[in-house]
């Protein structure tokens, strides 16, 4: 009796689902990056957006062109290694599940932020472990969601997903038509700039409204005709996200007055420093500041003031989501190439799920909301946040080592475009990056991308400015990717394999099955034909 076959993820996610799945994680973003840039950037926080949001557009171009090129479950991970090696490969794709298990803790935790507008027992501050276990309760009851299969989770993405772009839209409509004030974000601007340092924070921040593209990539290997899908879907995504990243920022500056003002002491200070519940930047509300901007839209926002903080709660669930799902495919992806121990590679018989992967992720994400909430549920670690941390809440945590993570896996992924440009002319590119300088490189014809070396040095600027400005992700990032460094090497140690260098694959062999495995077979016969042509202009090279 034959072996049965070994169960394989499924192709269930469709143009709408592909799009869900990036607009839930970079959607959501917004509902937690406006708060803690508009805190750090003050008057700058348009600057902020639009630094980070030029360095997002690179961001984006590259993984269309990358994950229509190689439509596989991994996304960046696996850019990286094909393009620079087994050990890059892995030291980004375990930044980026640094990056999805923040994902999933960060986004549970601000939902319930969100969900305490109109359920004040959930606020953090006031009741800690009820705030606590309800994260505790989201992140459980998404894993059960991401074992049980995508097309469940894709449904529900799709769902909210259209819900919240109407919602946002309209935000902005009625906020720029009914009260949005030139003058005063010019004011605002002027008299409210921010030191370089904080500038800087705020830049770094800013990149985490952006974060989460790579989650269509992510489901590559699970959507239809990705080759033709991704481009579409993540072009479209690209410009929401940057619309609204924008257009948000300009809006809080622009919407509720920062008069100079002094306090009791003759110092100067703000309107929302002496009016913290109507600033969306203030300690107590960078986790809600979408809502908090939203109820002061006249007309409008008396009806947002209600629903808003439910559909922001709902979209940073399904971001969360994002999370369990993006963290199970790289685990998944990395397991395959022998990067990862081949238990992560388990998928379930039923289900089609890798169950191992997603329980495994949950976990760390579960470890990690144990330590952001440890300082609100027992005094005894307020002091050592205030002795080694400088004082940083949870949240603070959470955005810094996301922050760090997003900053490294990207750098890695344009050197990848970089590389695969050069070293692997010859697959199929039916999306790509504009602005290319003609050259041959080892006998082929190779486009070289400028935007790569744009988007690098753009990126990892905010990398730098990251571990300049955030104590946290100064420590615990490069802490969390020595740990994986440590771990990578016993695992190939063990098992035999080269530790410093990569094992021999077969990309040609490797890169067919991708496009058969996709239903790209036209984009298969064309890359045929391109080897066959490559080998024969080498072969009559070679003849005397």
């Amino acid at each position: 009796m034959g072996s049965s076959p070994k169960p394989e993820l499924r192709r269930s996610v469709t143009p709408w689902g592909s799009f869900s799945w990036g607009y839930s994680d970079v959607g959501a973003d917004i509902f937690v990056g406006l708060g803690l840039v508009l805190a750090a950037a003050a008057g700058a926080s348009n600057v902020a957006f639009l630094f980070a949001g030029i360095v997002y557009v690179s961001i984006g171009l590259a993984y269309t062109e990358l994950a229509a090129t190689y439509p596989v479950a991994g996304g960046g991970q696996y850019f990286v290694l094909r393009g620079l090696g087994d050990v890059f490969g892995f030291i980004a794709g375990w930044a980026v599940l640094l990056d999805f298990t923040i994902d999933i803790t960060l986004f549970a935790w601000t939902a319930i932020d969100y969900a305490s507008q109109l359920l004040p027992i959930l606020v953090g501050s006031n009741h800690p472990w009820a705030h606590f276990i309800m994260t505790l309760l989201c992140i459980v009851g998404l894993c059960g969601l991401n074992v049980l299969g995508v097309r469940e989770s894709t449904a529900f993405q799709g769902f909210v997903s259209a819900m919240d772009v109407a919602s946002e839209t309209l935000i902005l409509c009625f906020g720029f038509l009914f009260a949005f004030r030139p003058d005063l974000l010019i004011h605002t601007m002027r008299f409210d700039w921010p030191t370089p340092a904080n500038l800087m924070l705020g830049t770094s921040l800013a990149i985490i409204s952006f974060v989460g593209l790579e989650s269509i990539s992510q489901a590559a290997q699970e959507t239809q005709r990705p080759a033709s899908i991704i481009p579409r879907t993540s072009i479209g995504l690209i410009l929401t996200i940057l619309v609204y990243a924008l257009a948000y920022s300009n809006l809080a500056l622009g919407l509720v007055p920062w008069h100079p003002i002094v306090d009791v002491h003759g110092h100067p200070v703000q309107f929302w420093q002496i009016f913290p519940n109507s600033y969306p930047g203030g300690a107590d509300n960078q986790g809600k500041a979408v809502a908090l901007l939203a109820a002061q839209v006249p007309y409008y926002g008396a009806l947002a003031a209600f629903y808003v903080p439910v559909l922001g709660a709902v979209l940073l669930l399904i971001s969360s989501n994002s999370g369990v799902f993006g963290s199970s495919r790289i685990a998944y992806a990395m397991s395959s190439t022998n990067l990862l121990p081949s238990i992560f590679q388990r998928v379930h018989a039923r289900y089609r799920t890798p169950v191992i992967s997603i329980v495994a992720f949950c976990g760390v994400a579960v470890l990690e909301l144990l330590f952001a909430a440890m300082p609100s549920l027992d005094p005894h670690f307020v002091g050592i946040y205030d002795r080694f941390f400088h004082g940083e809440s949870g949240l603070d945590f959470l955005a810094d080592l996301y922050a760090f993570g997003a900053a490294t896996s990207y750098s890695f992924v344009f050197l990848a475009l970089i590389a695969l440009r050069l070293c692997d002319p010859l697959s199929p590119r039916k999306f790509k990056i504009p602005l290319n300088i003609p050259m041959t490189f080892r006998g082929e014809r190779v486009e070289f991308p400028v935007v790569g070396i744009i988007g690098f040095l753009g990126i990892f600027s905010i990398l730098m400015f990251t571990l300049q400005t955030h104590p946290l992700g100064r420590i615990f990032g490069p802490s969390w990717l020595l740990l994986g460094i440590v771990l990578y090497f016993s695992y190939r140690k063990r098992k035999g394999l080269p530790i410093l260098h990569s094992q021999k694959r077969d990309w040609r062999k490797a890169q067919v099955e991708i496009l058969r495995s996709a239903g790209e077979l036209e984009l298969m016969d064309e890359y045929l034909a391109n080897l066959k042509a490559s080998d024969e202009r080498r072969a009559k090279a070679q003849t005397p």
